[in-house]
């Protein structure tokens, strides 16, 4: 069931492999992990190129969830006692400002099949030198690859299964290198939403808190069971999310966070050194003090 579900996407990501390879082969040695790490980067690009529009969708999703925040606390109130009727009028509510609590999930899940489908040309494909998709058009390929090392680890190569490639030890720092790099961007990734991106008295901030935790934990003990393709493909994923997210953040930021404040700052600067370039350069008048008009003393004051 699976092989069936997986086949189209093994299928296409071993095509987009052999393309980016081949490309990659004009100025480097085919042979070399470098060239097969690179067409995995190259992968990674092309996928997210794809879910742009899911992932402004995530943006908008988010951004909406937070600012409706207060009317969703409203009706929690207000239906404490009656779940049904709560669900209802959250539905309409979600309807009524076009949010889509799931579409935050989109780019994660449109990623999985992806992934798992790279974990099995990695892991039980040129590992095992058995052809998969594309590359059954290429078996010679399929054991280039399985020979291929980056910095003495085959890109099939795995922290559990050490043993089994020729340099352990170099396998497992390697995975090691790589599993904390991906940690690390999904941490700091979630962070950078956190401090920046969201109103400090946002209810959804505990949340967001226990997956600041929780999410680096959960790649941080999956990550000992996957190749070094895989771990290649992630990191450079997480790198690719925490550059977009910055660019967004920037650039879009959602109204009363730190993030907002610094953008409204930048445009204020931005506009004042606009309008000092643009502007008429002749110094501005000076406007005289206005003359004190002498007091007027009676003649008895005079006298005094």
């Amino acid at each position: 069931m699976i092989d069936t579900l997986l086949a189209p996407l093994e299928w296409v990501i071993s095509a987009l492999l052999y393309f980016f390879h081949r490309g990659f082969s004009t100025f480097l040695d085919p042979k070399a992990g470098i060239t097969w790490a690179l067409s995995i980067v190259g992968l990674v690009i092309v996928v997210r190129i794809l879910i742009i529009p899911l992932f402004v969708r995530q943006v908008k999703s988010q951004r909406n969830l937070q600012l409706i925040q207060p009317q969703m606390k409203e009706l929690q109130k207000k239906y404490a006692g009656d779940r049904e009727k709560l669900g209802q009028e959250m539905m309409k509510l979600y309807k009524d400002t076009g949010t889509n609590p799931l579409a935050s999930c989109f780019p994660i899940l449109l990623q999985a099949p992806i992934f798992f489908a790279l974990f099995r040309v990695l892991q039980y494909g040129i590992s095992q030198e058995k052809a998969i998709g594309y590359f059954l058009n290429f078996p010679g390929l399929v054991n280039m690859a399985h020979n291929a090392e980056l910095l003495g680890v085959p890109l099939w190569g795995y922290f559990l299964g050490a043993a089994q490639t020729p340099h352990p030890t170099a396998t497992k720092v390697l995975t090691t290198c790589l599993v904390i790099l991906m940690t690390a961007t999904t941490f700091l990734t979630q962070r950078q939403l956190m401090v920046k991106n969201m109103p400090a008295d946002n209810p959804m901030a505990q949340q967001q808190k226990i997956l600041l935790y929780v999410f680096p934990v959960i790649f941080a003990v999956g990550g000992v069971g996957f190749p070094i393709g895989v771990l290649i493909y992630w990191s450079t994923t997480n790198l690719w999310s925490m550059g977009q997210q910055f660019y967004i953040i920037r650039n879009n930021p959602t109204p009363g966070t730190p993030a907002y404040e610094a953008w409204e700052k930048r445009k204020r600067a931005k506009n004042h050194q606009k309008n000092v370039l643009e502007g008429d350069q002749t110094p501005p008048e000076v406007v005289p003090p206005k003359r004190q008009q002498p007091k007027r003393f009676s003649r008895k004051d005079r006298k005094k």
